[in-house]
């Protein structure tokens, strides 16, 4: 009764007309986000991450989490009609999606894909309302040594899960932690690392860092790519799926919400590994596995089923136990950090109006997002053609606002443009940018944490495996930088000759 208590005083607190307005407001520049190719999430909560902090906070949050949900509903429509990614977790729908508009199926492929949106979406949000409060009142039995444990644990499973080699992915989470150390030790409180720059005794700021990494390298990294589209002219029409359609969809939903919720709340998961899960898990179960790529519906209902519960998923360690799993939850840390919120077990407890205002806004932004993706097709359809030429110099002057606005330093704007860089020639040598936030995010807390675990022990490294917790965690991490080189250490020991019997 609780749940249910709470989950109405949540929709009480939605339904004030500027919440619902920022509700509306984040779906609808989520599904602008999925729709525009070179944009992603990650780039659009970074540009807008500012904001919050000029509104209410439930508000800001509100608008933040519908861009991040939103952008997996509208990436759908550019795999569909253009055979290009909006979003990265849409990459798998262009394999099916393409060929059924091709074959004249677009309204369809376009009709289940916001369907199974919503149905995962809605369902996954159940799943975060059952699942964060018993977990919350479990990490309060987490203490520093089991906060440090799951904080390395955490970082280093995203780093093995990120793209690329597992070495620049390590190398790009000390990065982040290095910087996250920049600023006033929170225990002794002596100022470190600031080269004398007044501006970085409280730290570096988010807000320009994630600007110049995932909005100003993006904008940079397009530049020099041919940038040509080419809608495919196909009418779109019968937006709603046939009975037919529906059989060979539904289960195809149903398996894509469950494993992409899994995936989800896994720290490290992300909606893109959640739709390519999906769709192998398909093409597996499918009676006519050589169909698939040649425009199966079943390969559009499951990846997209599958992204949208996982975004919704990774709220919940990121709420619950305080560890963002991707880079786009990282700047949903955060901006509640910024709005004075710890996100983690007691978050909940702290602050209920914003949990359950949050849980509340997804179920109606689910509903929001349904019924902006099928009547407005067709002017998503005529904003694909917004040329770039006009689209990039407005996200620059964007991030040059944005960095300067929020404290009025010339330093931000500065340190924007140096991320923007550094993030350009990074994602050119194709090093992955998740575990530099995640660790630049989790770094201070990581500290804090390690240094009050010793101060209880007086020094002693030993409690963190002597706390069978702590221990466990340690053990999970280690197993993952391991298991690269179990496949190399068993091919040398096949390379060792037997001794022959005799």
């Amino acid at each position: 009764m609780d749940t249910v208590y709470s989950l109405f005083n949540g929709f009480a607190l939605v339904f004030h007309p500027s919440n619902l307005f920022f509700c509306f407001l984040g779906t609808l520049i989520g599904t602008l986000v999925g729709v525009l190719p070179g944009l992603g999430p990650a780039a659009a909560l970074s540009l807008l991450l500012f904001t919050t902090t000029s509104i209410p906070p439930v508000s800001g949050i509100i608008m933040l989490a519908g861009i991040y949900y939103g952008a997996m509903y509208g990436g759908s429509t550019t795999s569909i009609l253009l055979n290009i990614p909006g979003e990265a977790a849409s990459v798998v729908t262009c394999i099916d999606g393409y060929q059924m508009a091709r074959k004249g199926r677009a309204g369809p492929a376009l009709g289940i894909s916001a369907f199974g949106s919503f149905i995962a979406g809605t369902g996954a949000v159940v799943g975060l309302m059952v699942v964060a409060p018993p977990l919350a009142e479990m990490a309060l039995k987490f203490g520093p040594p089991e906060y440090f444990s799951l904080i390395v644990a955490g970082l280093t499973l995203v780093t093995f899960l990120a793209r690329g080699k597992m070495w620049k992915a390590l190398l790009m989470a000390t990065f982040g932690l290095i910087l996250g150390s920049i600023g006033t030790d929170s225990m002794m409180g002596a100022t470190r690392f600031t080269l004398g720059i007044p501006e970085l005794i409280d730290g570096i700021g988010l807000v320009p860092v994630v600007m110049g990494f995932f909005g100003l390298s993006e904008v940079l990294l397009n530049i020099e790519k041919p940038m040509g589209r080419s809608i495919f002219e196909t009418k779109i029409q019968n937006l709603l799926p046939t009975l037919n359609d529906w059989a060979h969809s539904t289960y195809a939903i149903l398996r894509g919400t469950l494993v992409g919720f899994f995936l989800g709340v896994i720290p490290g998961g992300s909606p893109i590994l959640a739709s390519f899960v999906s769709y192998a898990a398909e093409k597996k179960i499918s009676k006519n596995p050589e169909l698939f790529g040649t425009g199966m519906i079943a390969g559009v209902a499951g990846p997209e089923s599958a992204n949208n519960s996982a975004c919704t998923g990774a709220f919940i360690p990121m709420l619950t136990l305080g560890i963002p799993s991707t880079s786009t939850m990282a700047i949903l840390f955060g901006a509640l950090m910024m709005n004075g919120m710890q996100p983690g077990p007691l978050f909940i407890k702290e602050h209920p109006d914003m949990f359950w205002g949050l849980i509340a806004s997804m179920y109606l932004g689910n509903m929001m997002l349904l019924a902006l993706n099928l009547p407005l097709i067709g002017l998503w359809v005529r904003i694909l053609r917004v040329p770039y030429p006009i689209l990039f110099p407005l996200i620059i002057v964007f991030c040059l606002v944005g960095s300067y606005s929020l404290n009025y330093s010339l330093t931000e704007v500065f340190i924007m443009i140096m991320c923007g860089w550094i993030g350009y020639i990074l994602r050119k040598f194709e090093y992955d940018l998740a575990p530099f936030v995640l660790a630049m995010v989790l770094g201070p807390q990581l500290e804090t944490s390690m240094r009050q675990a010793l101060l209880l022990r007086a020094g002693d490294p030993t409690i963190f495996i002597t706390q069978p917790i702590s221990a466990f965690f340690l053990a999970v991490a280690l197993l993952i930088l391991v298991m690269p080189f179990i496949p190399k250490l068993k091919k040398k020991f096949q390379k060792i000759p037997k001794e022959e019997a005799g």
